[in-house]
């Protein structure tokens, strides 16, 4: 198998619009959960969310922007600033082994939910032209192929909360496998559309708000957690085979080197430590390494009551006596949960930690729960932590559990 590089990586997110600004943000523990100031907030339980200061009409022209959902707009825009990133230069032949890989859990839910308050709503016979196009959930992966002229495999994946970290672990098998030469893989999600913030908030696993600071609303691992808070953006990677990095001179940001991929086929909802601590193992065998090696873990960290003791569990399962010397990090609680764009955004924030030698915080973990007694990087950054490999956990509803295992660049 060859080894895969990541020579591109970019970002449209609520901690910044590029990897380095997400990365400080992070590091610095700076919250993006704000308060919603949107019509219906009054009619949400918790109208908070993490946003991205986005306007499309900067990037697109009016005739484009038409035919794109917010969620196409974020993928298009991070995988151009992956690709210029990673600057290749690509031949007709390369592009026609070049492949697009994207995940994403709710795909165009905005047209719909406009669509739909349109029709029921409005009482109107008539929608936009557009909308199958602006809402079907491959538009963002077909909209990446076209514009870069990628004409190889064009993916789309939709496994909800882990759904890039499926879309980046299945490009990792095709370059590694030599079926391909180059690819943009990552996860795009635009959730936050009143239907759509609605459904969640009739699953009660979104938290309430923090009375004293609205953007400490979500605790990771905390005695006091209350649920996840949703936020949106992308995050996409130029992956290509090592080698080829090499010979064309390209600054390479870290490996990937392993994808685990477990489904618990037990409860559409509730997560298994089973399950979680199988992914994992996955992992590693298929990065060819064992736990003693593992470094840092970027946890899925949802903040919700049932996920956090489950993962914690699930994390001693696979480490055992070791498990509480590895530092664990969800910065979940800072840029929202992106759904299926999610681990896309870790994927990023984990590769920089290990460029910077940093140990990213959990945040807002002040109270302490006995179920959660890791060492989660409690309330500030760790500086100097020399990490060579880490693992990047995401575990979704439906039980599809999805771990990547990186490596720190040379």
């Amino acid at each position: 198998m060859r080894r895969v590089a990541v020579t591109g990586m970019g970002v449209v997110s609520p901690l910044g619009h590029s990897a380095q600004q997400a990365f400080d943000a992070a590091r610095a523990g700076r919250s993006a959960v704000r308060r919603l100031d949107v019509a219906f907030a009054h009619r949400l339980a918790a109208p908070i969310a993490a946003t991205v200061n986005f306007n499309g009409a900067d990037h697109f022209d009016p005739p484009r922007l038409r035919m794109l959902d917010r969620v196409s707009q974020f993928a298009l825009v991070a995988a151009s600033r992956a690709m210029a990133d990673a600057q290749p230069e690509l031949s007709d032949t390369e592009r026609s082994r070049a492949g697009v890989f994207v995940g994403t859990g709710m795909g165009g839910i905005n047209s719909i939910d406009e669509g739909y308050q349109t029709l029921y709503g409005e009482n109107s016979d008539r929608i936009k032209p557009f909308m199958v196009l602006m809402g079907m959930h491959n538009a963002p992966a077909a909209w990446i192929g076209i514009e870069h002229g990628f004409s190889g495999p064009n993916m789309s994946y939709s496994t909800a909360c882990s759904s890039s970290a499926v879309a980046i672990g299945e490009a990792w098998l095709r370059l590694a496998h030599g079926d391909l030469d180059i690819a943009l893989a990552g996860g795009t999600e635009a959730p936050l559309a009143f239907g759509s913030l609605k459904a969640w908030e009739a699953l009660r696993t979104v938290a309430s708000i923090d009375a004293a600071d609205p953007s400490a609303s979500c605790k990771p691992f905390a005695g006091n957690r209350s649920g996840m808070v949703l936020g949106e953006g992308a995050a996409m990677l130029v992956l290509e085979p090592w080698e080829r990095a090499l010979a064309r001179g390209a600054a390479i940001h870290g490996e990937l080197i392993g994808y685990g991929l477990f489904t618990d086929a037990g409860h559409i909802t509730r997560p298994s430590v089973e399950g979680q601590a199988a992914a994992m193992r996955a992992a590693l065998r298929s990065a060819r390494i064992d736990a003693a090696q593992v470094d840092a873990i970027n946890a899925h960290g949802t903040g919700t009551p049932a996920n956090d003791g489950i993962e914690t569990a699930a994390i001693k399962a696979v480490f055992g006596n070791r498990a509480a010397r590895i530092p664990v990090s969800a910065t979940k609680a800072l840029h929202g949960h992106l759904l299926g764009a999610t681990s896309a955004l870790e994927c990023v924030l984990s590769f920089m930690a290990m460029q910077h030698s940093v140990a990213l915080p959990t945040m807002h973990l002040q109270q302490a729960d006995p179920q959660c007694d890791l060492d989660y990087v409690a309330n500030a950054a760790r500086e100097g932590v020399p990490v060579r490999t880490m693992l990047s956990s995401s575990f979704a509803f439906g039980g599809t559990n999805a771990v990547l295992a990186f490596r720190a660049a040379p």
